[in-house]
């Protein structure tokens, strides 16, 4: 499966992998940067199509996911996925919780496993966070965890030069 993914990223325009690949879960804006850096993108495209590709699901899962979770509670053999997913995702909430959307907004920024505009948008929506709460500074932390892949990716001193 991880063979047919790679293979047909490989064989998609560069600029359009980077977009499709920072929309999934897990991978998101870290993954396709790298993947920009490898392929010698520019700069600039890596960081746009990165964070656009990134954003455009986030909404939608802070929109959907609880009513989504709550249903697949009442099935019988999804029950424990969705048991699952939230408690996993509680336990990750704690100091976004305390400090809100500072909380959120460094959760999504700082670029570790685990971290990202996926999971700091599942965990507002098991908070019931509004999305005009949620998503500034799930953004920002969009926009700063894309640039922080871009200084490690490209190089800081090369990302140095172009923003001088």
């Amino acid at each position: 499966m991880t063979d047919a993914i790679v293979s047909w990223f490989s064989n998609v325009n560069e600029y359009a992998a980077v977009f499709f690949i920072s929309m999934l879960p897990i991978v998101e804006l870290r993954g396709s940067i790298i993947f920009a850096a490898a392929k010698d993108m520019p700069y600039i495209w890596a960081y746009v199509l990165a964070v656009f590709g990134n954003m455009l699901p986030i909404p939608f899962v802070i929109l959907f996911l609880r009513p989504v979770l709550n249903w697949l509670k009442t099935t019988r053999h999804l029950s424990s996925m969705a048991n699952w997913i939230q408690e996993r995702s509680l336990k990750k909430a704690g100091k976004i919780v305390k400090y809100e959307m500072l909380g959120l907004f460094i959760f999504v920024a700082i670029p570790l496993p685990g971290t990202g505009a996926w999971t700091g948008a599942i965990i507002a929506s098991i908070l019931n966070m509004r999305i005009s709460r949620a998503l500034p500074p799930i953004f920002l932390g969009v926009l700063t965890a894309g640039f922080i892949m871009l200084a490690g990716s490209y190089g800081l001193f090369n990302l140095a030069k172009f923003l001088f």
